[in-house]
């Protein structure tokens, strides 16, 4: 797996956001990947990581997934999710994303999942993401730290 470049300011995988969660995410071509725990000031019932943030981290992996399989930046048109148990912080977790189906470069489908490293599925969801028009793709280029080239290269994955 390659871990994908890192942005300044994002609240999922920003380094500089103080507040964020600095998600690192890898790639294999096909899907994206995470793994990561939530922590204490995550929750919202005692215990229990709240679902709006458990949501986040599914949109910013199929969002990601995104730009790997379809070389674009997106947006989340459309999300569901279903919530099988609840997180409780300090989990070690894995979040998978993968392409669903690509409608000729205009509307992607997207679907994630998170894992415990027991395999048990905690959260999963699928969404549709739209492509961000030419001037926020030029936006978000510069929001990187690293090079994205990388990921900005022909289209794969479905």
């Amino acid at each position: 797996m390659q871990t994908l470049p890192q942005t300044r300011g994002c609240f999922v995988c920003g380094v500089h956001n103080q507040v964020g969660f600095k998600l690192e995410l890898t790639e294999d071509q096909q899907r994206v990947e995470s793994q990561f725990q939530f922590r204490a000031e995550h929750c919202g019932f005692p215990a229990v990581v709240h679902g709006g943030l458990i949501t986040t981290i599914l949109d910013e992996t199929m969002a990601w997934t995104v730009g790997v399989c379809a070389k674009k930046f997106a947006y989340c048109a459309e999300l569901t999710v279903r919530f099988f148990r609840p997180i409780a912080p300090g989990t070690d977790l894995v979040a998978r994303g993968e392409m669903v189906e690509n409608k000729r470069g205009r509307l992607f489908l997207v679907r994630a999942e998170i894992v415990n490293l027991h395999g048990d599925l905690m959260a999963e969801a699928s969404g549709k993401f739209l492509p961000l028009p030419e001037e926020g793709q030029q936006a978000m280029r510069a929001e990187f730290i690293q090079d994205p080239t990388a990921i900005l290269g022909p289209e794969r994955c479905g």
